[in-house]
């Protein structure tokens, strides 16, 4: 038995590091949730994505800010599940900062909601 990890605290605790007052809570992960994952960790999808960051020049092309590593999102023009033929064209994939991703993806899930093809499940 030792005494919980916050500062003041005299809870004695048997395991971890914190008594359940002062547990940290669990860090949110802020990735989409897709199907596609083996898509984005494959190196044909990196080999894509990096020559689209080079064509767009590292700027958003919904703001025209620039962006680099993780606020530089790759966004599909039309989604994966619509033409998986598509999945890696450049031509079919944009540019875009985190805050313009969100809104984007929300014009294209509007755009194709009503499609009888396209399933969304986010």
């Amino acid at each position: 038995m030792r005494y919980c990890g916050e500062q003041g605290c005299k809870k004695l605790i048997s395991s971890g590091r914190y008594c359940e007052d002062h547990k940290r809570k669990k860090k949110r992960s802020n990735n989409y949730k897709h199907s596609n994952k083996s898509l984005y960790n494959s190196s044909a999808w990196k080999q894509v994505a990096d020559y689209v960051y080079e064509r767009d020049r590292g700027c958003c092309q919904r703001c025209d800010k620039f962006v680099f590593g993780k606020q530089a999102h790759k966004h599909h023009i039309i989604p994966v599940k619509i033409r998986p033929d598509l999945k890696l064209d450049p031509d079919n994939i944009k540019l875009l900062c985190n805050k313009c991703h969100p809104i984007e993806e929300e014009e294209t899930m509007q755009k194709y909601e009503n499609k009888d093809t396209f399933d969304w499940k986010l």
